[in-house]
């Protein structure tokens, strides 16, 4: 009630709706991510060793798919891009319930995948359209907590049909976002981002290079590669958890269900309070606050699998994403001219697709060869991303001080001056 009026009337009617389809992305994510891999190795039998190539194979349609169609809400509009691929989204998950065999499977993942690809990039490039640049960081703030909101029922849902059977989370995680798809149909209006576009630079700037500006503006491309490196390093957590506390006898499929609801729960109840704490703050207090705080977590599971180093390590991980998540969208948008700001938010989100390709599968083949060494190998690798990018969102944030801000017509670096 801080962060917001008293009532919900007159804020912006785009930004709400695009509050509500983080939730539904954080349900589905919440029902897939704790039992896919509990899923794949008890009743899909495959090797876990292989486990992670399969989440690669997702976060592989989203990294094909990216430079292709990431920038594509710059272009036909933010409404579209919104609904398709909510519902692309929803209908693969629901695919993965009826499809059999590795290859299939890995096909399914890889399209649904591409459609995901544009979905986050495009609610964040919606929401930066209709609010105030000042106001950026509250909103991405909310947006976690929208996200959040929806990973607690999601697990919560997932606990209780993995009772039933682990692949009818995808059948709930599905129909959440198809659910999304068609509120947005219904209720979203166009929030005019394609019209900003300018024809000129449009038609000089086709191509690869302008679908993903990381190719081609060195200031994001520095700040993505510390965040590629530090999301890779912390997404252990929450990829390995889920068979290290199954092998150890710690908890049951339900229990890791709750596990990380509890966890998207204290995001819920606390996000906001911390994003209040972060304004007076530098990037690279906040981005060592949260290496700490992981580090601290990989040594508890260092130390134990017990049910209390799993509750503290999961909690210590989400304070760390606390601190951090708001900080990164914020500082892409100050770089994005305001006609490209939907394909900066695609190149951003390119990191994290790698992420979710390469955490997993890395962290469940370091598994694989000992069960402790993800947890001990991610010490030295969260320290030095962490110091890495403090000093790169810092940069971000602050153009004025770097060489390459010379400031184009309505770009966000004018703005921010």
């Amino acid at each position: 009630m801080t962060i917001f009026p008293l009532s919900w009337r007159g804020l912006p009617r785009p930004a709400l709706l695009g509050l509500f389809l983080f939730f539904c992305a954080g349900f589905a994510d919440g029902a897939l991510v704790p039992f896919f891999p509990l899923w794949a190795s008890s009743e899909a039998n495959i090797p876990i060793g292989a486990i992670g190539l399969l989440f690669a194979c997702y976060a592989g349609g989203e990294l094909i798919a990216a430079p292709l169609i990431g920038g594509i809400a710059d272009r036909i509009g933010r409404r579209p891009v919104l609904i398709l691929s909510s519902l692309g989204v929803g209908c693969g998950f629901i695919a993965l319930f009826f499809v059999h065999g590795v290859a299939a499977i890995a096909a399914v993942l890889l399209l649904t995948g591409m459609c995901e690809s544009v979905l986050h990039p495009t609610i964040l490039t919606a929401i930066a359209d209709v609010t105030e640049p000042s106001a950026h960081p509250r909103w991405f703030g909310m947006a976690r907590v929208s996200s959040s909101a929806g990973q607690i029922l999601g697990p919560a849902c997932g606990a209780l049909l993995a009772l039933v059977s682990l692949s009818s989370v995808f059948l709930a995680g599905g129909g959440m976002l198809i659910l999304g798809g068609i509120v947005m149909f219904v209720a979203f209006a166009e929030t005019g981002g394609h019209a900003a576009v300018d024809t000129d630079e449009t038609e000089d700037e086709e191509g690869l290079s302008a679908l993903l500006p990381a190719f081609r503006d060195g200031r994001l491309a520095r700040l993505l590669v510390w965040v590629v490196l530090f999301e890779i390093s912390g997404n252990w957590i929450e990829a390995v958890i889920p068979l290290y506390a199954q092998d150890a006898g710690t908890l049951s499929p339900s229990g890791v269900g709750t596990l990380f609801a509890y966890a998207a729960a204290l995001t819920v109840g606390l996000q906001m309070l911390v994003s209040r704490f972060a304004e007076t703050r530098s990037a690279l207090w906040l981005t060592i606050g949260a290496g700490i705080s992981t580090m601290a977590a990989f040594a508890l599971l260092v130390a134990s699998p017990a049910m209390i180093s799993l509750v503290a390590a999961v909690s210590l991980c989400a304070m760390a994403q606390m601190l951090v998540g708001p900080l990164v969208p914020t500082a892409v948008n100050v770089l994005a001219p305001v006609s490209r700001r939907a394909s900066y938010m695609a190149a951003s989100s390119v990191a994290v697709d790698l992420k979710d390709s390469l955490g997993p599968s890395i962290g469940t083949a370091v598994y694989a060869l000992a069960p402790r060494l993800p947890w001990v190998a991610g010490i030295p690798l969260m320290a030095i991303a962490a110091l890495g990018l403090g000093a790169a969102i810092g940069r971000a944030r602050n153009p004025v001080d770097t060489v390459e801000d010379e400031a184009m017509p309505g770009s966000a670096v004018e703005n921010y001056r």
